[in-house]
């Protein structure tokens, strides 16, 4: 979960904000014997450029290959982006195998790895909060935000996250301003465009770096869909 307008933390949360060195109670266990969080969420699983970039290449896939099995197209906020798919009578995570596991677990989605905290941003800054209503699992444990999110790099990981929330709020405010929905369509496309179904392959085949290349490409689309569709920094919300 990612808050980006005003909310009551302490309605949803335990009334703290944690930065990524901080112990905070999420710990839950390995999640054994319990797939809640993996069942009847709807689109509610927003999925980022690196959150595709792994899959893909975790997947050996591409983009197109995730939409025709696993991922589904939803508008969120006037812009189109992917989420995953949830299926059959249980509304399953289509990633979820029959014994209740994650089968993409190396290269989960960034909201995967976050649950039960959730991303709270401010001035151009991200902090965690611990949703308290939603993981079913009781007992769990304290571990450190930075530890339980395991992601590489996480400084450069969390400002890709704010980068690309703050690019989408303002993506999605040009959108909701624009008139012709000619135009709008063509915005939500070209961003789909640039930042999902076209590939980040390696800048320097012979020094392939894996994530540090896929930041450093993330870095110039950003640049260069802020100018090609002129959409300026206005947001900090």
């Amino acid at each position: 979960m990612s808050v980006k307008r005003a909310v009551d933390l302490n309605e949803i949360s335990d009334g703290s904000l944690y930065g990524a060195n901080d112990m905070v109670r999420a710990d839950c266990g390995g999640c054994t014997g319990c797939s809640a969080c993996c069942r009847g969420m709807g689109s509610s699983v927003i999925l980022d450029p690196l959150d595709i970039y792994r899959l893909c290449t975790g997947l050996k896939c591409d983009f197109d290959m995730l939409l025709a099995g696993h991922l589904e197209l939803n508008v969120v906020d006037a812009v189109i982006l992917p989420n995953l798919k949830m299926t059959g009578p249980k509304e399953s995570c289509s990633f979820l195998s029959p014994s209740g596991r994650c089968g993409i677990h190396a290269y989960r989605p960034g909201i995967c790895r976050l649950f039960p905290l959730g991303r709270y941003y401010e001035n151009g800054t991200l902090r965690y909060f611990l949703q308290v209503h939603e993981c079913k699992k009781e007992n769990r444990a304290k571990i450190k935000v930075r530890k339980w999110l395991d992601m590489p790099d996480l400084k450069r990981y969390e400002k890709f996250v704010t980068d690309w929330h703050y690019f989408l709020n303002d993506a999605e405010a040009a959108v909701a301003q624009e008139p012709d929905p000619e135009i709008r369509k063509g915005i939500s496309l070209y961003l789909l465009q640039n930042f999902y179904r076209r590939p980040y392959g390696p800048i320097r085949p012979e020094q392939y770096v894996g994530e540090k290349d896929f930041y450093e490409q993330f870095d110039r689309r950003l640049a260069e869909a802020r100018e090609n569709l002129t959409i300026q920094p206005e947001t900090t919300c």
